[in-house]
C-alpha cells in the first residue's frame, strides 16, 4: 500500500521510497515491527469469514454449472465459478481495505487522523455514511472478480498436472499442495495488481479528488507516472502470495478432510 500511494517526488528529489526493501527498512527503523502491521486489525477481523465466503462462492459456481454432482468442468466453467466467488468476498474485503490502506497512509504520513481500524470506521461513517466506508467497491469488484477466477482455476489446473498417474486427486501430497496453492497466489495477483494500485490510490484520496472514480486514477497515474506505476508493489506482492495462498490452500484441504471425516454425509 505504501509503494503504491508514495506521492511523485518533486523534480531532482528522491522518491519517498526507492522500492520494496528499502520501504520495509524506513518503516522498521521509523515505526518498528508494529510499523510493518499498520491497519491490519480490519483485516484480520474480516480475515475468516472472507475465505469462508470465498471458498463457499467456488464451490456454488461449480455446483452451478454442473448438472451432476460429479461431472467434470472445464477449465474455463473454474473460471467462471472462480469470479462469482470474487463478488461474494468483496461484501467484506471492501471496508477492510478501505481502512487498512487509509491507516497504511496515515502512518507513512505522520498525521493521526485515526486511533485505530475501529475509529476509522467510524469517523468514515460519521463524515459520509456507509458510502464512506465502501468507497473503492467497483475497484475491489474489478480487481477480484478475474484474479479470483485465475486463482481457483490455476490452483485446480496444477493439482490435475501434479497428480501422479493412477492416483486421485484428493490424495495430493502436503508438498504439491503447498506448490500448488502458492503458483495459484502469484496467478492471482499477477491478474490483481493493476486494480489493486488503482483502488489503493482510489480509497485513500481526499474527497472529491476523482469525480470520475477509476477512469480519473488511470489517467492521472498513466500521464504522470506511465504505464510501469500499474505494477507499483509488485516485489512486495509476489514476495507475500507465494507463502500466503500456500499455506490458505492447505489450510483448506486439510480442513475438509477432518469435515470429511468427523461428518461424511453432512
Amino acid at each position: 500500500v505504501r509503494l503504491q500511494t508514495q506521492p511523485k517526488p518533486q523534480p531532482g528529489q528522491a522518491p519517498l521510497y526507492s522500492g520494496t526493501f528499502d520501504c520495509f527498512r524506513k518503516t522498521l527503523v521509523g515505526e518498528g515491527v508494529r510499523g510493518l502491521y499498520r491497519g491490519m486489525a480490519a483485516p484480520i477481523i474480516g480475515v475468516t469469514p472472507m475465505f469462508a465466503v470465498c471458498f463457499f462462492g467456488f464451490g456454488l459456481g461449480k455446483r452451478l454449472q454442473q448438472r451432476k454432482p460429479d461431472d467434470v468442468l472445464t477449465y474455463p466453467q473454474l473460471f467462471a465459478a472462480g469470479m462469482l466467488s470474487g463478488v461474494f468476498t468483496t461484501v467484506i474485503m471492501a471496508p477492510g481495505e478501505r481502512i487498512k490502506c487509509l491507516l497504511q497512509i496515515q502512518a507513512a504520513t505522520g498525521e493521526t487522523k485515526y486511533s485505530g481500524s475501529l475509529d476509522c470506521a467510524k469517523q468514515l461513517y460519521r463524515e459520509a455514511g456507509i458510502r464512506g466506508v465502501y468507497k473503492g467497491t467497483v475497484l475491489t469488484l474489478m480487481r477480484d472478480v478475474p484474479a479470483s477466477g485465475m486463482y481457483f482455476m490455476t490452483y485446480e489446473w496444477l493439482k490435475n498436472i501434479l497428480t501422479p498417474e493412477g492416483k486421485s486427486v484428493s490424495d495430493l501430497s502436503v508438498p504439491r499442495i503447498l506448490f500448488a496453492g502458492g503458483l495459484a497466489g502469484i496467478f492471482n495477483w499477477a491478474v490483481a495488481i493493476p486494480p489493486d494500485v488503482l483502488k489503493s490510490r482510489f480509497q485513500t484520496a481526499p474527497a472529491g479528488k476523482y469525480p470520475n472514480g477509476f477512469r480519473d486514477v488511470l489517467r492521472e497515474l498513466i500521464r504522470e507516472e506511465g504505464v510501469a506505476s500499474l505494477y507499483k508493489g509488485f516485489t512486495a506482492v509476489m514476495i507475500r502470495a507465494f507463502p500466503a495462498n500456500a499455506a490458505c490452500f492447505l489450510g483448506f484441504e486439510v480442513a475438509m478432510k477432518f469435515l470429511n471425516w468427523v461428518a461424511p454425509g453432512l
